[in-house]
């Protein structure tokens, strides 16, 4: 062999080995199963912290902020009822100039406020009760405390009791039996608690209730004491004292979730009602049969809690809201954490089993939206019930589940496009190579099958008068230009560049995407290669004008697939029609560039024009084979 040749040959040698195709062992496969593994690891670790967050309230704010925008939503059409009235010590008040001349500046003496009292009552409410602590009596005017003491035992007004965050405790078995302290049978005989009682008040006249804000940890008021318990004894809530002397029927628990009102309970300034008291033919408001408290809602007395309606909500209104849902039975049940723990274990298992089918995950996360959308609108329609769902941290679970098998999803189609770019990238196009990346073809094309082919040889004429009057290297050269040419025209008809068999090319088509026309594509890549081998020689000149090719093809079935050693695979097509294919460039040695089987005529239909060159007996086959040239049709 001249050394142009043998150096062509170590050239093609050389492409035909690039960028083989990674075994099982192979780094990439490594990669794909470390990835797995990563996958399954943060799924477990995101269904751990779910289900663990759940139940230590780990996703307790996100459900009670979310919550509080529904209920805040849902309060908008809710209206208090009418028969709870609130008499504000509002801003007017404090500054009237009737009240500075009649009671002076805050805090005004307590016959002010016995005298409201006296006049309240004779319109015969249902039930007064005070929002306002008379913690110390008032020692200048002690006749004062003694006309508020006489008209609270008159019209049996009730009044608040707190309990202090520090401060000497009481103990609880010696409270006056006005304070509804009840023991359990299990009260511990020990227990006290710092309280703020009604001390400017005589005893006798005590029937209070406690008015603490109940705030939960992120310092939002959203449920109201009933019973507050301690150390086996519990102490009634004024909402409780309000029910006990109105007869109603309240429930065995310690606190109740508050279902807010989006409009104000009806209510009368503090001043007009008092001044109306004073005078000789002043009448009540219409309070017959009504609840009526009595409270702070200036801004300046400091009686503002944050509650899901707002970060300024006023004691009176939270008072009045607990008593109105505890009369109405109007307060909210809150659905089992279990529900939420059901709900979310069961979502995160279900996206993770539907991404295991290699779905669209556009196609999941809409179907995933539509699925909260109806879990939210449920948690509408039971408020309307009194029930109170907060399933937010399990969607969350389930959405961080979706965002995770995606992204997984996602890299695993990286992973795989980035395979299909390596193992296809010396065969085919690179269009083709990207069109395997969709969804189920790169499967399809890994695996070995047999299918109808057909397969192009093309082998050089005339080799040898290049290679004597020519350095190696300009040999080299010149042919990888020739042979990019011939494969821009294979790749150019969609073919599948199987080798370089020395100086020779072995293409394919309909492997490893189907093309139904494959036989027309093949011939027409073998037209493609004759014309550019014509603009080749021209660039030669006249000194290698001896410079040809043959072409075979032949179209019938073959096994197609990756083929060889663990550490060395192929994508490649064997069989009798690769062999026959074969056998048909050898035949075109003196009759003609291009030949072509009776099977691919037949296969090409009208499209070109044939010229018979007969019957010819090849080797390895006893049956003669009828042999075709192409021309593009005139």
């Amino acid at each position: 062999m001249p050394a142009a040749r043998r150096a062509f040959s170590r050239q093609a040698h050389t492409l035909s080995n690039r960028s083989p195709i990674p075994d099982s062992t192979s780094p990439s496969r490594t990669a794909q199963a470390a990835g797995r593994w990563l996958t399954r690891v943060l799924f477990v670790l995101l269904l751990l912290a779910f289900a663990g967050g759940e139940q230590a309230a780990l996703f307790s704010g996100l459900n009670a902020r979310l919550g509080d925008v529904l209920l805040r939503w849902h309060a908008i059409d809710r209206q208090p009822p009418a028969d709870i009235v609130l008499i504000d010590i509002d801003q007017a008040s404090l500054d009237a100039p009737e009240m500075l001349e009649l009671a002076g500046n805050w805090p005004w003496p307590r016959a002010t406020h016995g005298e409201l009292v006296e006049f309240i009552g004779s319109a015969r409410p249902a039930a007064i009760a005070f929002d306002l602590i008379f913690s110390e009596p008032d020692l200048f005017r002690p006749g004062s405390d003694a006309v508020l003491s006489q008209a609270i035992l008159t019209n049996q007004a009730l009044l608040p009791l707190v309990i202090a965050g520090d401060g000497q405790a009481t103990p609880l078995r010696d409270l006056p039996a006005g304070i509804g302290a009840r023991p359990g049978p299990v009260a511990d005989p020990q227990a006290a608690l710092p309280l703020i009682a009604p001390k400017a008040i005589d005893p006798t006249a005590w029937q209070t209730g406690l008015i603490n804000f109940l705030a939960d940890d992120d310092q939002i008021g959203r449920r109201y004491w009933i019973d507050y318990p301690h150390r086996g004894w519990t102490l009634p809530s004024l909402p409780r004292r309000i029910a006990e002397q109105s007869g109603w029927a309240v429930p065995a628990r310690d606190a109740i979730a508050l279902h807010w009102y989006g409009h104000p309970f009806q209510r009368y300034s503090y001043h007009e009602v008092f001044l109306s008291a004073l005078r000789s033919n002043g009448t009540p408001p219409d309070l017959k049969g009504k609840i009526v408290i009595i409270g702070a809602a200036a801004p300046g007395l400091h009686d503002l809690r944050p509650t899901p309606l707002g970060a300024t909500t006023p004691g009176p209104e939270i008072l009045a809201t607990a008593v109105a849902n505890l009369r109405d039975d109007d307060w909210l049940r809150p659905v089992p954490a279990a529900w939420n723990l059901a709900l979310g274990i069961s979502g995160m298992l279900l996206v993770a089993l539907a991404f295991t089918r290699r779905p669209n995950p556009v196609a999941i996360a809409g179907a995933l939206a539509l699925f909260s959308a109806v879990v939210a609108g449920s948690t509408w329609l039971l408020l309307d019930r009194n029930i109170q769902w907060m399933p937010f941290s399990a969607l969350l679970a389930i959405w961080l589940t979706l965002a995770l098998a995606a992204t997984a999803s996602y890299l695993r189609e990286r992973r795989q496009r980035d395979q299909a770019i390596q193992m296809f990238a010396r065969f085919l196009d690179p269009n083709v190579v990207r069109s395997l990346t969709d969804e189920g073809r790169l499967a399809q094309a890994e695996a070995s099958a047999s299918r109808e082919i057909t397969v192009l040889f093309s082998d050089i004429r005339g080799f040898t008068t290049i290679s004597e009057s020519r350095p190696p290297e300009e040999v080299v050269r010149l042919l990888n230009r020739y042979f990019d040419m011939q494969v821009a025209a294979i790749f150019e008809q969609g073919g599948t560049l199987d080798k370089f068999i020395g100086d020779a090319i072995m293409a394919f088509w309909n492997a490893p995407l189907d093309e139904p026309d494959h036989a027309v594509k093949a011939v027409r890549a073998a037209l493609a290669m004759s014309d550019s081998l014509a603009r080749f020689r021209d660039s030669l000149g006249d000194s290698d004008a001896r410079f040809d090719i043959g072409i075979g093809v032949h179209t019938g079935p073959a096994v197609v697939g990756f083929l060889g050693a663990s550490q060395r695979l192929d994508y490649t097509a064997i069989g009798d029609t690769v062999n026959l294919a074969s056998r048909i460039e050898g035949e075109t040695k003196g009759v003609a560039r291009i030949l072509v089987s009776q099977a691919t005529r037949d296969a090409c239909g009208n499209v070109f024009d044939f010229i018979d060159h007969g019957e010819v007996t090849v080797k390895g086959r006893h049956q003669p084979v009828r042999l075709f040239e192409p021309r593009e049709r005139t």
